[in-house]
């Protein structure tokens, strides 16, 4: 299959790429940019007049909800909802039922993705068997089934010994350690920011310290080992504050945010609305602000969808006891150019945070767009708006904060493989 993409404006952070050029594919593999290759003859032309043409997006945590939960979504509908986000590539973590800690279950779900023809999907291990925190899992074995690092999704290391074991060793093997940080006694039965809202709402709040307490030990392990460390979904403006040190002193770390944390604050709970129950939860107007910062001065390396689908009736409860999650995958481009418009930031700079950065820090050759690359790309229209509601939304979870707000950014082609794998 050949493809001609013209008129299109092209966008490759990686390679300082922003003009109106057109781009070939063949076979797969990106076979020309700018001028066709020799005796190139389309099977099919693309016009992309008044459209950004870029990298496919690379989102680093979605929940697929398979294998284990597919009362809250499919493997096939979450990667249909991907696409049609415009990503193409995408991490899950290994909270799922049963837990990705054997090579056969990553196989099997590496094996399932592949035949949907969609996005494709880099597992991330279990770090410890059954997230328990207490064995460590054959890292070896799983890298060699497809797995791509090693997390404990949102269940914490408690015992130290443990967590600096399992720090020593993949950082023998170069294996990168996924943590998010939450000291879990200061965070236990928590549903929300300590603060001014959770006060007045008589909400159990989780402090700032849960995260800044639990981040110390991680930098400070990561210190002693020189493991490499990507630390998930901060939230609060001391953790960023950290992080900048922790990188100025030159530790191999990075970080990445949830899209939602980037426009969201505790108020958004507003009266009890479950759809703003998040995993780490919104925190004040200072720290998102914090955030958006972090983000554009590169302290933050990435954001995330943070996708967890969840069913409706798990949202309907009082507040507290329903279950945290929000879906995700089909707005994270949106989000991203909100962000970037509201901060004033170049195009080119805000894709670079969900496509190559991403990709780098997982470690697989995706989020760009050079010669014989993989040909996996979105091509958007950055001026068109579209309205957040269940019929717009191809993910099985319904639930996200952002429900009946326009946002922009449509997603028009989505291609894998060289591929069109979804058409707006």
């Amino acid at each position: 299959m050949k493809i001609h993409i013209k008129n299109g404006r092209l966008i490759d952070p990686k390679h300082h790429i922003d003009a109106t050029q057109d781009i070939f594919l063949a076979a797969g593999r990106i076979a020309g940019i700018g001028e066709a290759p020799a005796n190139f003859v389309a099977n099919q032309v693309i016009d992309a007049s008044g459209l950004i043409v870029c990298p496919g997006l690379v989102d680093v945590s979605a929940r697929l909800r398979e294998p284990g939960n597919e009362y809250k979504a499919t493997l096939e509908s979450e990667m249909r909802a991907a696409v049609a986000g415009g990503i193409t590539s995408l991490a899950c973590p290994p909270d799922t039922d049963p837990v990705l800690d054997e090579p056969g279950l990553v196989e099997m779900l590496k094996h399932r993705a592949k035949q949907l023809h969609l996005s494709n999907v880099y597992p991330l291990g279990a770090l410890t068997r059954q997230l328990a925190g207490q064995q460590l899992t054959e890292m070896s074995e799983l890298t060699e089934a497809g797995c791509v690092g090693f997390a404990q999704a949102d269940r914490a290391i408690v015992d130290t010994q443990v967590l600096w074991r399992a720090m020593q060793y993949a950082a023998t093997f170069g294996f990168t350690v996924w943590l998010r940080p939450e000291e879990p006694y200061l965070a236990k039965n928590g549903i929300a920011h300590d603060g001014e809202v959770s006060a007045r709402l008589g909400l159990k709040g989780i402090p700032v310290a849960a995260e800044t307490l639990a981040l110390g030990t991680i930098l400070h392990i990561a210190r002693e080992t020189g493991a490499k460390v990507h630390l998930c979904r901060l939230s609060t403006a001391e953790g960023i504050d950290m992080i900048r040190e922790a990188k100025q002193c030159g530790l191999n770390i990075s970080c990445d945010i949830s899209a939602n944390h980037l426009h969201l604050t505790e108020h958004d709970i507003g009266f009890f609305d479950s759809n703003c129950h998040l995993k780490p939860p919104l925190r004040s107007q200072r720290d998102r602000d914090a955030l958006r910062q972090g983000l554009a001065d590169g302290t933050i390396d990435i954001a995330c969808s943070d996708h967890t689908p969840v069913d409706d009736d798990s949202k309907l409860m009082p507040f507290g006891e329903t279950e945290a999650g929000a879906t995700g995958l089909e707005l994270l481009l949106s989000l991203t150019l909100k962000w970037a418009m509201e901060q004033h930031i170049p195009l080119s700079q805000a894709l670079a945070r969900v496509t190559h950065a991403p990709a780098d820090i997982l470690g697989i050759d995706a989020g760009h767009l050079g010669l014989d690359a993989r040909a996996d790309l979105c091509i958007f229209d950055s001026d068109q708006y579209w309205k957040v509601e269940p019929k717009a939304l191809l993910s099985q979870g319904k639930n996200t904060p952002f429900q009946g707000l326009e946002l922009v950014g449509k997603v028009c082609y989505t291609l894998v493989n060289g591929q069109i794998v979804h058409e707006a």
